[in-house]
């Protein structure tokens, strides 16, 4: 890989990929469930490994409930069965359909896509299947640990437990080698988690305040340090909407289409409504990702005009995507995330891993009075959600469910030590965010809410039966939960 020199005019790019799946495994197959995870592998994390590997400089955050995914016993043999006894056959059904119909081209295309899941089993046999240990090398930051919305969570304790389990996770899986990036599930910060954080041993959480600074403001450039030391690292919106938009690059014409499929959910179609081509969706990537590098150049060249981000030695912008944005939803973006490594080397723009920007990097405190109405105790909670706020997973069409996972927490907490192993999984399964984020967005809804009643009920039948209740059904889920900070004082 070509080196990537340090930005002309100063200032660098920091690309952090948030890498997450909710607890599908066990939970359910076509159309939802653990299918979900088999198709992140095969289209996402398989082939983000071979430009991590190159030496890329990117910021890797892996969700611990991804993680106890992946560690499950049998994963790498389950993924195996879906690829050569599912993905083959609806490949060779769909595509024998599209030539009875006339439609040979699109046909040809299903062949030559069937071709990404046996080159994923290929890859993961080079890696003599040890997935999680081949992401685990280049993970640097780590979060919750099934993906909380910390600031809606009912007590101190409970945010405890879901930091405190999340960080030993990462370091019994990194080595012990972490330098505290803490990964904020979707975003969201508030005040009062300051100290908490900190007695993690956090050092950096990433922060949207896009409703506070405004779109494309310098101050998105510039870390704040908290009151309690914390690095609040703002999230660039105007450069993320390149990539994450309505009208971002996924959307352009030569692209693989993600929303019209066949039967079977194969996608041989292009987003102009033709067969798909893919040696002009690939020139179609490297054509964007000289956009993307020209236009952050150009972003920090505007910023460095300011004299405070000029003295600190030029900006720092931040563009966070879901990692499974990347290769799943957006069938060329790892091909894009590639050209883009390239791309910084050739037009003289630094990429830097996050935590090696935040070493040298000058935070500002938070001094400003419109800085202490969102990130000092006076405003309310931000993140990278609709409005900038918690609405998506507490507002009127998911109200019931955040009160719900409130009261369980509570119950939780009355029963002391009466709580075993089963209902400290429980809870943490019924805290995870993506339950209300998809019933909130229409995303499966169904199977959400199944999911979350579920495991309200087993919470409770677990409370009742105490520590002789078992955890087979949960069972690889949250394996480093940390009860002790649940009972801490």
């Amino acid at each position: 890989m070509p080196a990537v020199s340090r930005g002309r005019g100063g200032g660098s790019l920091a690309i952090v990929l948030h890498t997450h799946m909710p607890y599908v495994e066990g939970f359910g197959t076509w159309p939802f469930g653990e299918e979900w995870l088999w198709e992140a592998i095969a289209g996402c994390y398989l082939p983000l490994l071979e430009v991590l590997d190159t030496g890329a400089p990117l910021t890797l955050s892996l969700t611990p409930v991804l993680c106890d995914q992946l560690e499950a016993p049998g994963i790498a043999e389950r993924f195996e069965s879906f690829v050569r006894e599912v993905r083959r056959n609806t490949h060779e059904q769909d595509a024998a359909g599209l030539r009875a119909g006339g439609h040979d081209d699109l046909a040809a295309e299903l062949d030559r896509s069937w071709g990404d899941y046996a080159g994923a089993l290929e890859a993961l046999e080079r890696r003599e299947r040890k997935l999680l240990g081949a992401l685990a090398r280049h993970a640097q930051w780590t979060s919750s640990a099934t993906h909380a919305i910390l600031p809606l969570l009912a007590s101190d304790a409970g945010v405890r437990l879901q930091l405190h389990s999340g960080v030993e996770a990462h370091r019994r899986r990194v080595g012990g080698h972490w330098r505290g990036g803490f990964w904020l599930p979707e975003c969201a910060y508030a005040p009062w988690l300051g100290r908490a954080l900190e007695d993690a041993g956090v050092a950096a959480v990433c922060v949207e305040l896009t409703s506070l600074f405004g779109l494309g403001s310098e101050r998105h450039l510039r870390p704040l340090r908290s009151e309690a030391g914390v690095l609040l690292v703002p999230v660039d919106r105007a450069t993320m909407s390149l990539v994450w938009s309505d009208r971002g690059y996924p959307a352009g014409a030569a692209y693989r289409d993600y929303h019209h499929h066949t039967i079977h959910h194969h996608n041989p179609w292009n987003n102009a409504g033709g067969a798909y081509d893919r040696a002009a969706a690939l020139a179609l990537a490297r054509k964007h990702a000289a956009d993307f590098v020209t236009r952050t150049l150009a972003r920090l060249a505007r910023a460095g005009e300011s004299p405070e981000i000029a003295a600190a030695g030029g900006g720092l912008v931040v563009c966070a995507l879901d990692t499974e944005l990347l290769g799943h939803w957006w069938y060329e973006g790892i091909d894009w995330l590639a050209a883009v490594v390239e791309e910084c080397a050739r037009q003289g723009l630094e990429l830097v891993r996050l935590d090696d920007a935040l070493e040298r990097v000058q935070a500002l405190p938070v001094v400003t009075l419109a800085d202490r109405a969102v990130l000092s105790g006076e405003g309310l909670a931000s993140s990278w959600g609709q409005d900038g706020d918690l609405s998506t997973w507490s507002g009127p069409a998911v109200a019931e469910m955040a009160f719900a996972t409130r009261a369980a927490e509570l119950e939780v907490l009355l029963a002391g030590r009466r709580a075993g192993p089963a209902a400290i999984r429980e809870l943490l399964a019924l805290q995870a965010s993506d339950w209300a984020f998809m019933s909130s967005r229409g995303i499966a809804a169904p199977y959400a809410r199944e999911r979350f009643e579920a495991h309200r009920i087993a919470l409770a039948e677990a409370l009742s039966a105490g520590e002789q209740a078992g955890v087979e059904r949960l069972r690889n889920l949250a394996v480093d939960a940390d009860r002790g900070s649940l009972l801490a004082p």
